[in-house]
């Protein structure tokens, strides 16, 4: 019998308004036999509508996927308005319009009179507003399912009415004010599965009699407001299910666990436990599947864990478990999934984990463990995915990894594996898709003729040694979309087939190897890093949707024009690294369709001209131009950039003076203007800069007084930095987050340790008063250079009481007075310079101040160890009366220069006064000289050379005969002044 319903009438449109849309369905064809429609089932006697499976057929595409594929899934949902003719299908029992787009409506409230219904799934439908209470008066219903929609209700006692009702998903909906939920869904006599995942539910504190709920076999309240587990669940002896993860709960887990002996589920993951596993969950013989991931556990896994002989799957990661894993884990001959990453396990992987003979996962990663793998790992014929990354396993790479048939992920990256790894180790892997490795000892020496069995989508093999040659088996990767083999000793030439491979790259890191050539594309999707080869040519063309681009220090040449300014590149960057290579010209000034962009860095180059204006539109993080030749002032336009955190201009040709809003507009935590040509003062704006941890003015001609407010400076002052969230930033991010910074009279980089570093340089300008007390409340700073200014006065004893300082330099000023006493609670100096000032005094007693080299006091007038010069009881240097009160040390040096100068005057005029007045003497002296130095013309020639190409030296001047005293004074001379110079360099 054909279709008997007036269902043409029926008003269901899809998400688009446009003739192609929801062409699934096409078949809805007025006056057809609607039985024969998609998605409609009838009665097959009768011919009644009986069902209507309307959820959406395709599932959701990844990110990655094309626009087609979002086309057809948006194509495919249902949305609008539903009709209600849907009520003259009076027959209808089921009701399926599941994972479509209704955004704009509510639940009809006529779906509560279609009292045949007995199947009713809504969810993912994207309805809203309040949950119909109607719902109720289907008292034939036996699973509604409504969960993932915008839904509310105030209270659940509508649901009292569905007596029949065995299936109910509530989850998502919010159901915070709803205080009824457990009086009224324990008592629906028929319920086996209830779900209120994520409802906003608090814990009930009313007794609950649940005499009438014995049918109860699946609960899930995961994701909620419960601060404890509720008793009234252990009264459930029938559970088979129970899902409590919650990020509120909090407490040890209770015993009362081992009393549900009919127990198959038990998942805690994700709440704040804080205990160690209970003895009475080990009791558990059924128990399939239990995750207390993410829960704080403490202590470690007990042998009894072999108890649980019908064990599935056990998921232990995200804790803080130690100790060993057991050999009992070897008994659990069911166990498919072993999960115990990110905890402190430590010992060796037992060799038990052969008899696993079901395994599938295997993931241990992250943890303290020791050892060789096991041979056998070999065993585990069903294993899919094998993870131990980031231990400290060491020995070989197993060649029982080649009889794993079925694996399809080998992870054993970050640890101390070493050996040389062949095609063998990889014989029988047909299906793997993820081999990752890095950072471990390997050396992967395949035959060159090679052609590897497996098609991998995933390959990381960084810090392995695959070199000299570039791997010619990735020739045969067709699937590769992940390709890390950085520091692998490559030094070639970049072979044409590898640009040309069919299938692009999501992510490429080829970085720190010996790679040559020139590139004019990458056909790479997300993420590019040639950083630190020897790459040449122009910078190349890139994927529009490339994300993070990273060439730093290769060769490049050329303009930036082509790549910033092709409009089809730049929309979703957000990492842009260009430094150190050889860029010339221009900034251009078309980064307005590089709105992701965060990070850009340009130092290093040969850059000139000034900062385009469409620079600060966007939203950086961070702005390095350093070492470069560019021009100009600070535009006000770099207001624009609010997120800012870096900013680093030095070693360039800026003028001008620090911008005052500096301090208002930008949220800096490393500012860099350093070997500039800033002039002015340092704005008192600057203070406000409250999150800066580093400020480097060095360099300049700023003048004026370093002001006050600097101890406003908030950052520096922060001595426990772990709890930083600057620092926790900074780490976070180290991959891309670097700088250089002058510490320590040397300059380095830093990265992931960048957020612990707080410094101020404000050395080699003009900068004149006294130093401000108000420095010394900065006790976070670790380095501190005000040195080659012209600052006046007393060191303030504030200084002392920056004890994490590590380097103090305030040589070549005008400061008088003593070494602060204070000083000596500075232990973590290591650096430390107070030279050329007008200090007095004892140096103060301490560790660290005595273990400085002379230098740190050259030029003071300073007593004490480490200098030679004693003391006197008041902390003066003992003076010699006999120089008239000047420092014996003085007087020897000032008498020295004396003698050098007395000398020099008496020897030139006893020989060049009598030549210069008596003529006949000249005469004859010139015929001497002339007369020898044709006899010696040939061995003086001789002597000469040796003497320009270094090998002469002033004792063979006493070889020359009559020439010896001229010899020796021409080689004296050259020794005098090149020890001069030598000391003045030093100095």
């Amino acid at each position: 019998m054909g279709c008997f319903s007036p269902l043409k009438n029926v008003e269901i449109m899809s998400y688009f308004d446009t003739d192609d849309d929801c062409r699934w369905l096409s078949s809805w064809v007025e006056g057809g036999d609607c039985c024969e429609w998609t998605g409609v089932i009838c009665h097959n006697s009768t011919g009644h509508v009986n069902q209507l499976h309307l959820a959406a057929p395709f599932s959701k595409p990844d990110y990655f996927a094309s626009n087609a594929e979002w086309e057809a899934y948006y194509n495919s949902l249902l949305g609008g308005k539903i009709n209600p003719s849907l009520l003259e299908l009076k027959h209808l029992s089921s009701l399926d319009l599941s994972n479509n787009n209704f955004s704009s409506i509510h639940i009809p409230k006529f779906v509560g009179l279609l009292e045949s219904l007995t199947y009713l799934n809504l969810s993912r439908a994207q309805f809203q507003g309040a949950i119909p209470h109607n719902l109720g008066n289907l008292s034939k219903l036996q699973y509604l399912d409504l969960r993932g929609n915008d839904l509310k209700s105030k209270t659940l006692q509508w649901v009292s009415g569905l007596s029949s009702l065995q299936y109910l998903d509530l989850s998502y909906a919010d159901l915070h004010t709803a205080n009824d939920w457990v009086q009224v869904t324990l008592k629906l006599p028929s319920l086996l599965e209830l779900h209120l995942s994520g409802c906003g539910l608090d814990n009930d504190p009313s007794s609950i009699n649940v005499n009438s709920t014995k049918s109860l076999v699946v609960l899930d309240l995961s994701g909620n407001s419960l601060s404890s587990v509720p008793k009234w669940i252990f009264s459930l002896h029938g559970l088979v299910s129970i899902d409590l993860g919650s990020k509120s709960l909090e407490g040890p887990i209770p015993d009362y666990f081992g009393n549900i002996s009919f127990l198959e589920i038990l998942d805690l993951s994700l709440s704040f436990l804080n205990s160690s596993i209970p003895k009475s969950l080990y009791s558990l013989n059924r128990l399939q599947f239990l995750s207390l991931w993410g829960t704080q556990l403490q202590g470690t896994i007990s042998s009894a864990i072999g108890n649980l002989s019908s064990l599935i799957q056990l998921y232990l990661a995200q804790n803080q478990l130690n100790g060993q894993i057991p050999l009992s884990i070897g008994e659990l001959s069911s166990l498919k999934l072993f999960h115990v990453s990110e905890n402190q396990l430590n010992g060796q992987i037992p060799l038990s984990i052969g008899e696993l003979s079901s395994l599938k996962l295997f993931d241990v990663s992250k943890n303290k463990l020791n050892g060789q793998i096991p041979l056998s790992i070999g065993q585990l014929s069903s294993l899919e995915v094998f993870d131990v990354s980031e231990n400290q396993l060491n020995g070989t790479f197993p060649l029982s990894f080649g009889r794993l048939e079925s694996l399809e992920t080998l992870d054993c990256g970050y640890n101390l594996l070493e050996g040389v790894v062949s095609e063998t180790h990889f014989s029988n892997l047909t299906r793997l898709t993820t081999l990752a490795a890095s950072h471990n000892r390997l050396r992967f020496e395949p035959n060159s003729s090679w052609i590897p069995l497996f098609q991998c989508e995933r390959i990381e093999l960084g810090h392995w040694h695959l070199g000299p040659k570039f791997p010619q088996w990735l020739k045969f990767q067709k699937k590769l979309s992940y390709l890390d083999i950085s520091y692998a000793g490559i030094s070639d030439v970049m072979p044409a087939w590898f640009l040309n491979l069919p299938t692009p790259f999501e992510s490429l890191n080829l970085s720190s190897n010996q790679l040559r050539g020139d590139i004019s594309y990458l056909n790479v999707r997300s993420s590019v890093d040639l950083s630190s080869n020897r790459f040449i040519g122009p910078l190349p063309r890139v994927f529009p949707t490339l994300v993070f681009l990273m060439l730093s220090n290769n060769s490049f040449s050329g303009s930036l024009f082509e790549l910033l300014c092709n409009s089809s590149s730049g929309k979703l960057t957000e990492v842009l690294y260009i430094d150190k290579n050889l860029i010339s010209g221009d900034i251009p000034d078309c980064w307005n369709h590089w709105q992701s962009l965060v990070l850009l860095n340009l130092g290093s180059n040969n850059l000139t001209g000034k900062i385009p204006p469409s620079l600060w539109h966007l939203n950086l993080i961070m702005l390095n131009l350093r070492n470069n030749t560019m021009f100009g002032e600070l535009p006000s336009t770099l207001q624009n950039s609010p997120y800012l955190v870096m900013f680093d201009l030095s070693e360039n040709h800026f003028s001008g003076s620090v911008p005052a809003w500096i301090g208002d507009k930008l949220y800096l935590v490393i500012l860099s203007l350093r070997s500039n040509n800033f002039d002015g003062h340092i704005p008192h704006k600057i203070c406000d800069l409250q999150f800066l941890q580093n400020l480097d003015l060095a360099h300049n001609n700023i003048s004026r007084v370093i002001p006050k407010c600097f101890n406003n400076l908030s950052a520096m002052a922060i001595t426990n930095k772990t709890n930083n969230f600057v620092a926790e930033y900074v780490a976070d991010n180290s991959f891309f987050l670097n700088a250089l910074l002058v510490l320590k009279g040397r300059e380095d980089e830093y990265g992931s340790t960048l957020g612990l570093v707080t410094s101020m340089d404000l050395s080699a300008n003009s900068l004149t008063g006294e130093i401000p007390k108000e420095i010394g409340s900065l006790v976070g700073l670790l380095s501190l250079n005000f040195s080659g200014n012209l600052l006046t006065g007393n060191i303030p004893d504030s200084i002392g009481k920056m004890e994490l300082m590590e380097s103090l330099d305030l040589s070549m000023n005008r400061l008088n007075g003593e070494i602060p006493p204070s000083f000596s609670n500075l232990n973590f100096l290591n650096h430390f310079n107070e030279s050329y000032n007008n200090l007095t005094g004892q140096i103060p007693t301490s560790t660290q101040l005595q273990s400085f080299e002379n230098l740190s006091y050259v030029g003071n007038h300073l007593c004490g160890l480490p200098l030679t010069k004693n003391c006197t009881s008041k902390g003066n240097p003992i003076v010699d009366v006999a120089n008239n009160g000047r420092s014996r040390e003085g007087s020897k040096v000032n008498w020295l220069y004396v003698s050098i100068v007395l000398g020099f005057v008496m020897g030139f005029w006893v020989v060049v006064a009598p030549l210069f007045f008596i003529r006949s003497w000249r005469h004859a002296y010139y015929r001497k000289l002339d007369h020898v130095g044709r006899k010696l013309k040939l061995a003086g020639e001789e002597k000469v050379v040796l003497s320009q190409t270094g090998q002469f030296s002033l004792w063979d001047c006493f070889d020359m005969g009559v020439g010896s005293i001229a010899c020796a004074v021409k080689e004296g001379v050259k020794l005098y002044v090149y020890n001069i110079r030598a000391a003045h360099v030093e100095k």
